[in-house]
């Protein structure tokens, strides 16, 4: 019989800015990311309005070693490059999911064309942590279209994809180093519903907008609830149409060391991540 989780804690998104181009709110970071193990970090850029302009704004090229990078688009249109050779254009409801793994350098841009024409932007941006093992593994990259990501019709109306790992009998296409769960929902007002996953995961959900109810509790729009480690179900109640994200995994029980674009398990591992791609050894964007 499945239990209901409790409530450990309920966390208000901060303002945040990143590069010239992405504006929005920060939930958590690598330095206060624990509780949200195996995720290290989550931005909601957006949503905005992007002004039309020839240049295409966003992050300039920049490395990343021992982690993922996760890339869900809402709104709006991103453009994708790395020194791995990967080229990548995103539209509304498709995904990213770039390992970086022993180094990668890349860069992320409003699309050109959409650039030009200007328009709404709202995506969200994940860091996943990768066991030790897996860190210094070759780089990968997956090109997640929203046609290929499994969705469903809830039982009170609204909608649930899974992206990665598996709810409601829907398996999610990426391919990820340890189990992990990232979904979307959108719920109805005055709609309940209960989503169950294995105990053993950290689970959190992220309110992208609207406000539900979560065992008694108010989140609202911009807030992460994360859940207690106490049940393998939870029910969602919405008190007006939202939309959500679902995060959870194993949570991988290493030490972490973190500063800047990189993510390893010791300071020492951190220093040479530095000295490798000072000395070009994590490709270079030409």
């Amino acid at each position: 019989m499945a239990t209901n989780r409790t409530l450990r804690s309920i966390n208000t998104a901060t303002p945040n800015s990143v590069g010239d181009g992405f504006i929005g709110l920060n939930a958590f970071h690598p330095q206060n990311s624990r509780p949200y193990n195996p995720f290290l970090l989550l931005d909601h850029h957006g949503p905005m309005h992007v002004q039309p302009s020839e240049y295409p704004r966003g992050v300039d090229q920049h490395p990343h070693r021992g982690f993922e990078t996760v890339t869900v688009l809402y709104q709006g249109a991103l453009e994708h490059r790395d020194s791995a050779g990967n080229h990548g254009k995103l539209f509304a409801g498709d995904v990213q999911w770039m390992t970086a793994a022993s180094g990668i350098v890349h860069e992320e841009k409003h699309e050109r064309e959409f650039s030009r024409q200007g328009g709404q932007l709202n995506f969200v941006q994940l860091w996943v942590n990768l066991p030790a093992k897996d860190k210094m593994s070759q780089p990968r990259y997956q090109d997640i279209a929203s046609a290929n990501i499994p969705s469903t019709t809830l039982a009170g109306g609204g909608q649930l994809r899974v992206i990665a790992g598996e709810l409601a009998d829907l398996r999610g296409p990426a391919q990820t180093y340890s189990p992990v769960l990232l979904a979307d929902m959108t719920v109805l007002a005055s709609q309940t519903e209960t989503i169950t996953f294995p105990e053993t995961y950290n689970l959190a959900v992220y309110v992208l907008d609207g406000q539900i109810d979560l065992a008694g509790s108010i989140v609202n729009r911009g807030q992460i609830a994360l859940t207690n480690q106490d049940g393998d179900s939870l029910t969602i109640s919405a008190a007006t149409d939202s939309k959500l994200m679902v995060l959870g995994g194993e949570p991988i029980l290493e030490p972490l060391a973190a500063y800047g674009p990189f993510v390893m398990n010791t300071r020492e591992e951190i220093i040479t991540a530095f000295n490798d791609f000072q000395a070009g050894r994590m490709g270079v964007l030409v």
